[in-house]
């Protein structure tokens, strides 16, 4: 998954932003060129021309969603930070961004091409889903102590909170149930925190 795609001049970034705003409101898997190309000033031809063909535009996007998560993720990585915050930290600092009403967008689309690239593992969305994971669980085993990071239950609790992020992000965006997801996120939470003081 090609994440550093560079962009050749000002006119296809500032396209490609407004594309992804409009993503971000009316989701990428059912695009369709005239549309997003009246709604954001252009039209499907110029479009065509900077990006290549359609699955070129949406790789830029998926790129772009992508730049977004990994912005976040930098944030909590202990290269960043200085110091490693521990599994329980980075889950609770990461379920505070997720949860955040303004993410909402950038989530749903991240979930609607998380989805479309298991489904269709070609083309514009390859590798998408998998990249996504390999991120997650990189930052979180900079998260975790180095003496539990390179073992067999140091990867099984990066995977279960990865799991329990991502169930919870669905459920949330399925429901709005805000009070019972956090309070799920707490108790998962206080199991990590308990499993460190051992």
């Amino acid at each position: 998954m090609d994440v550093e795609r560079t962009t050749s001049s000002p006119r296809e970034r500032e396209l490609l932003e407004a594309a992804y705003r409009y993503v971000l409101e009316h989701g990428i898997a059912e695009m369709s060129l005239r549309p997003l190309a009246s709604a954001i000033g252009s039209s499907p031809r110029v479009l065509v021309f900077l990006f290549g063909n359609k699955d070129g535009l949406v790789r830029a996007l998926l790129a772009r969603a992508r730049a977004d998560e990994l912005a976040l993720l930098a944030r909590i990585s202990p290269a960043t930070s200085g110091e490693s915050i521990g599994l329980a930290g980075a889950v609770n600092e990461i379920w505070t961004w997720l949860s955040a009403e303004e993410h909402r967008g950038l989530l749903r689309l991240w979930v609607e091409a998380y989805a479309r690239s298991l489904i269709e593992p070609d083309g514009a969305w390859a590798g998408f889903a998998q990249a996504t994971v390999t991120d997650w669980l990189t930052v979180l085993a900079g998260c975790q102590r180095r003496d539990e990071r390179d073992t067999e239950t140091g990867m099984a609790d990066r995977t279960r909170a990865l799991a329990i992020l991502r169930g919870a992000l669905l459920d949330l965006l399925a429901t709005d149930d805000r009070l019972r997801v956090d309070a799920a996120i707490a108790r998962e939470l206080e199991l990590l925190r308990a499993r460190a003081a051992t």
